[in-house]
């Protein structure tokens, strides 16, 4: 390790490029620790935003009919508004309504974290998008089928979990991997309400180190990957839930 540090400091001497994260403990330090909130950050928006698709797909066909106007008010509301005014709308709008509570210095803080704020934000805004993806999947389910599992007693709801969503699932995932790799990009916005996420600690860094085309490329590389890992993982789900006939 030590000899590599050696060799990227050199690398800077003698090209000018300047990867300070791969020599200097610091900034390798800070920039692993925003690698990992990014990491944390998009493994909980996408399991949560999946959460709220699953429910709301559900309510959607629900007897009472304020169950389903809510539903859509919320989908036109989060998917028609910019998410960076979203999280803005979280983070300063409905923080400032809360009670701020002590910390262990004595000092008054807001009860929820920039980053619970971001979760938050991000796992409504796609979560709009992933109720009308499950909706197009359960829409494509014949009506037989459903009629079928309701004859052999199933109620409602182990319909939906045992019978509707399997299939719907095999006809949306194509959707639902396009919307959770924007989901992925997304999460970017963080930075905005100062959650030391990747690009955050990014900017930090080219900020101190004037290395800024360096980092982009950093970047660049690392968002690449994540959305591949994330492409891959999704591939392979189809592969496990493909049969001949619904869906494929």
């Amino acid at each position: 390790m030590h000899g590599i540090a050696i060799w990227f400091r050199h690398l800077y001497e003698t090209t000018g490029i300047n990867l300070t994260i791969a020599y200097d403990p610091f900034d390798r330090a800070r920039f692993l620790d925003g690698f990992l909130v990014t990491l944390e950050l998009s493994a909980i928006t996408i399991i949560g935003s999946i959460v709220v698709g699953v429910i709301g797909a559900w309510l959607q066909g629900a007897r009472l009919v304020w169950t389903r106007r809510i539903v859509q008010v919320y989908i036109q509301l989060f998917r028609n508004t910019p998410p960076l005014v979203q999280m803005f709308f979280f983070y300063f709008g409905l923080s400032s309504l809360l009670p701020t509570i002590k910390n262990s210095f004595g000092m008054q803080e807001p009860p929820v974290s920039g980053f619970a704020w971001a979760c938050i934000s991000l796992i409504f805004f796609a979560g709009a998008f992933n109720v009308e993806i499950f909706r197009s999947g359960i829409e494509a389910i014949p009506s037989s089928t459903i009629e079928a599992a309701e004859a052999l007693g199933y109620t409602r709801l182990q319909t939906y979990l045992n019978v509707v969503l399997p299939l719907a699932m095999r006809v949306c995932l194509p959707a639902l991997t396009n919307n959770l790799v924007n989901l992925i990009k997304t999460t970017t916005l963080a930075y905005a309400i100062a959650v030391p996420e990747l690009l955050y600690v990014s900017n930090q860094i080219w900020s101190d180190s004037v290395n800024v085309p360096v980092m982009m490329v950093v970047l660049f590389i690392i968002y690449t990957a994540l959305v591949g890992l994330l492409v891959a993982a999704m591939k392979a789900w189809e592969r496990a839930l493909h049969r001949p006939g619904l869906g494929t």
